[in-house]
């Protein structure tokens, strides 16, 4: 079929109306299907469900170095959980912290602690003087946005491309604005796009002149191992600032939220020697201990970073069919029509789909009321913010490979309805 803007009136007419035919079959059917989270399916939880098996009333359960993981103690972790999530972030057990359940809450955590006592090196409060400000890689994590917009925290927001954000936007902001304090990333299969920073991205992060000398790059590895179709490598960040003479400038934060059970994973945090001393004084304050028993369960489960990999290969084979759903239907029901474009992601939890100028919100009305659920129009945005109302972020993982593709199908028909609505506003 030849490009919708191509087509003489009378012609996209008819489309229009063969479309509102096949919609209403949709929403004759009462479907609910739900694609608004990336969170993981059935399948991929049972891919955990030992983990539930390796400690009984009769195991011994002590770590590696003798801790008793029953009791107080051990702020940092317990020995055998810093090896191994340390090994997960590329960095040492020295440099590590296993904290709870969620590397969200801690990212929160250290936002907060920033805001009301500043980082290693801060004269004073971040929110002592005037505004704070954050970089904020668009499209991007909304629950990132959120911590900012909750602490009142502005957000500036820079293009994210496949490849990382627009370093020649982020090199100039930082130099020439004090009251920018950090910024969020999401540096390997990035949410949405599910691409990866390049190298040179991260070297200009970790080398670039910033205003404010107590700077700090909040560096999300939430989808470190989860590749689809490609396993990219990604540059250690931490070393590449201590190469560049910025050794703190870094936290990188990750979990096994979408490895083992979201909610009952293990949340683990990555700095410098330095920002680990002092971030441990900062939760002292906060905590005796973490769950070391959750942290033992995780270590005999997955027992070294090869088991976490196994793992992640099986989630891998899981998710892939799913993904395969969605991009092949977008390709055959939308491909040349000009009703909007995606990106094929190398890992990652989503698909990113961008809508022609104007329609995102359409689009997803259209779905919402045939009964499929998407995540809000805005959401990849701070403060929902969409300037061109354009992006939408399909979640793949959780919905069975027969209501996906149902899904799907009434996605790609409410994408051509929006964009023939916007060509001839009269069909609406």
């Amino acid at each position: 079929m030849k490009p919708y803007s191509t087509m003489k009136p009378a012609e996209r007419e008819t489309e229009y109306l063969s479309l509102k035919e096949q919609y209403r079959k949709f929403t004759d059917k009462g479907l609910k299907l739900d694609m608004t989270r990336g969170k993981p399916g059935e399948d991929q939880l049972k891919l955990a469900m030992p983990m539930l098996d390796v400690l009984t009333s009769d195991s011994d359960c002590r770590d590696s170095a003798g801790m008793d993981c029953r009791n107080y103690g051990g702020l940092l972790g317990s020995a055998d959980a810093r090896k191994l999530f340390g090994d997960y972030l590329g960095i040492s057990p020295e440099e590590t912290i296993v904290v709870g359940s969620s590397s969200l809450s801690f990212m929160y955590d250290c936002v907060a602690r920033a805001m009301l006592t500043g980082v290693l090196g801060s004269e004073k409060p971040w929110a002592v003087d005037g505004p704070v400000k954050f970089l904020c890689p668009v499209p991007g994590y909304d629950r990132h946005f959120t911590i900012c917009e909750f602490l009142g925290i502005e957000m500036i927001p820079v293009e994210l491309t496949e490849r990382g954000p627009d370093m020649d936007e982020v090199r100039r902001l930082v130099r020439e604005d004090a009251s920018i304090k950090g910024m969020w990333c999401v540096p390997k299969y990035t949410n949405p796009y599910g691409g990866c920073y390049s190298d040179d991205a991260v070297r200009q992060l970790a080398s670039m002149e910033t205003a404010a000398d107590d700077f700090r790059i909040f560096w999300d590895n939430a989808y470190n191992m989860h590749y689809v179709y490609r396993d990219v490598p990604l540059l250690n960040i931490l070393d590449e600032c201590r190469k560049a003479g910025h050794p703190n400038r870094p936290y990188l934060f990750g979990s096994t939220s979408k490895i083992t059970f979201p909610g009952a994973g293990v949340g683990f945090f990555g700095a410098s020697a330095d920002n680990i001393a002092f971030t441990s004084r900062q939760i002292s304050a906060q905590t005796i201990s973490w769950d070391k028993m959750n942290m033992l369960r995780h270590v005999r489960f997955f027992k070294d970073i090869d088991g976490i990999r196994s793992v992640m290969d099986q989630q891998a084979a899981l998710l892939r069919p799913k993904f395969d759903v969605v991009l092949n239907k977008l390709e055959q029901q939308l491909s040349g029509l000009g009703a909007g474009e995606w990106v094929r992601p190398d890992g990652g939890y989503f698909v990113t789909f961008l809508a022609n100028p104007g329609c995102a919100k359409r689009l997803h009305e259209l779905c919402k009321k045939a009964g499929v659920a998407l995540t809000d129009p805005g959401a990849t945005h701070p403060l929902h913010r969409d300037p061109e109302d354009r992006f939408l972020r399909i979640a793949p993982s959780y919905p069975p490979v027969e209501e996906l593709s149902q899904a799907m199908d009434v996605f790609c028909v409410a994408a051509r309805m929006a964009a023939l609505e916007q060509l001839d506003s009269a069909l609406s």
